[in-house]
């Protein structure tokens, strides 16, 4: 059987601030709009709510996506090492 090393995927750091960054801008952006919104102080903070909602909900979900596809991986992993073993132990060249 051969002997593989698993190669972890990870962001680099200037993809990890451009993430922050992004969320930061786009949270600023709408508490920005909300605060300025031509509504009545409980319009505002329903719209709070609601974005804060969508936010952790959104963070929920990529959690998911992403314990789904490691899930996946492990499985493929060990599908990949049978049939690793498997044609190890094949000799094509055997009499019947």
């Amino acid at each position: 059987m051969s002997d593989t090393t698993s190669v972890k995927q990870q962001s680099t750091a200037a993809f990890y601030m451009q993430a922050v960054a992004s969320f930061m801008v786009a949270i600023g952006a709408v508490a920005f709009g909300i605060f300025f919104l031509d509504a009545d102080a409980w319009v505002r903070g329903f719209l709070a709510i609601g974005v804060l909602y969508l936010v952790t909900s959104c963070f929920t979900l990529a959690k998911v996506i992403r314990d789904r596809q490691e899930a996946g991986q492990i499985v493929s992993r060990v599908d990949q090492a049978r049939l690793e073993k498997i044609l190890a132990e094949h000799d094509p060249f055997q009499k019947l």
